[in-house]
């Protein structure tokens, strides 16, 4: 749908026809999302604030008091609120996807886990270089390795009681 530049408003605002088709596609969403599960949603996508977005919100808003003003609670109010923003995806063509439950994703590992499990992975990495370091390899590669690991203390690989120290750590 294409939106019409105003030049007394100084911004963007929507013709007629466009505005009809709009609160359609405002009511349509809206009902939609009343009716839906909260797992079944669609994932709606971060949009950018270009003239033509904010243009289509600014038309939309005064739309939306109507069905806010009759909202009975706050999981009526919510459903409105994502039917609203469903509809400015779906009126400036936005890209829309399965929410991550309804998709198969509920089963996946946690990103908090993830980035847990992958320093765990990183300090058993060290640990056993260090631990090569101690058993005698001088290799560069671990060497420059124990060196960045010891990057910021004052511990120094030219110190003759570094192989103490390597063990009481």
């Amino acid at each position: 749908m294409p939106v019409v530049v105003d030049s007394d408003d100084d911004g963007t605002v929507a013709q007629e026809l466009e505005l009809e088709q709009m609160r359609s596609t405002l009511e349509e969403a809206i009902v939609k999302m009343c009716s839906t599960p909260l797992e079944n949603r669609l994932r709606l996508p971060r949009l950018a604030l270009s003239k033509r977005n904010r243009a289509v919100v600014r038309a939309l808003n005064p739309m939306l008091v109507t069905y806010l003003e009759a909202s009975r609670d706050l999981c009526e109010t919510d459903s409105i609120i994502f039917g609203a923003a469903l509809a400015v995806c779906r009126i400036i063509n936005a890209k829309l996807t399965m929410a991550g439950r309804a998709t198969g994703q509920s089963s996946a590992i946690p990103a908090w886990r993830i980035r847990i499990e992958e320093r765990i992975a990183k300090a058993r990495a060290l640990i056993g270089r260090l631990i090569c370091f101690r058993s005698g390899n001088t290799r560069p590669r671990i060497v420059r390795i124990v060196r960045m690991a010891f990057a910021g203390t004052n511990v120094s690989l030219s110190q003759p009681d570094i192989m103490q120290k390597l063990t009481a750590l």
